[in-house]
């Protein structure tokens, strides 16, 4: 007699435990909602980004008077930063930025930092 046990108990657990790993890959995917965007696209493009979590890179500088912050690139494309206590300790670095992106016909481009992440030292 040929006896072959059922494994239903074990392939429920198999079926769980492969859907319980497909959904934490899925949210630590790459997909967090963040997108990968140039400043030249946002400066020729800025209406599309607002409202979006954005990360994007450029050397940090600042004007004085009044004081802001920003990056650019080599084309002179600029967002501004904000909270600039957050963005100061970097000035001059090419970093990486990552934060909730602004546009406003009056008030220009702007980024709100969640995070900063230098990849080069002071220029």
């Amino acid at each position: 007699m040929n006896r072959l046990r059922k494994p239903t108990v074990a392939k429920g657990r198999v079926g769980l435990l492969a859907g319980a790993c497909l959904l934490f890959l899925a949210a630590c995917g790459s997909d967090d909602g963040v997108s990968e965007v140039t400043l030249s696209v946002l400066a020729a493009n800025p209406a599309s980004h607002d409202g979006a979590t954005v990360a994007t890179e450029g050397v940090v500088r600042h004007f004085e008077e009044p004081l802001h912050y920003w990056v650019e690139d080599q084309d002179l494309n600029r967002v501004e930063i904000f909270p600039h206590e957050e963005i100061a300790p970097h000035l001059g670095e090419r970093v990486r930025v990552v934060g909730h992106f602004e546009y406003s016909a009056t008030e220009g481009r702007r980024l709100t930092l969640e995070h900063v992440e230098p990849l080069s030292a002071p220029e």
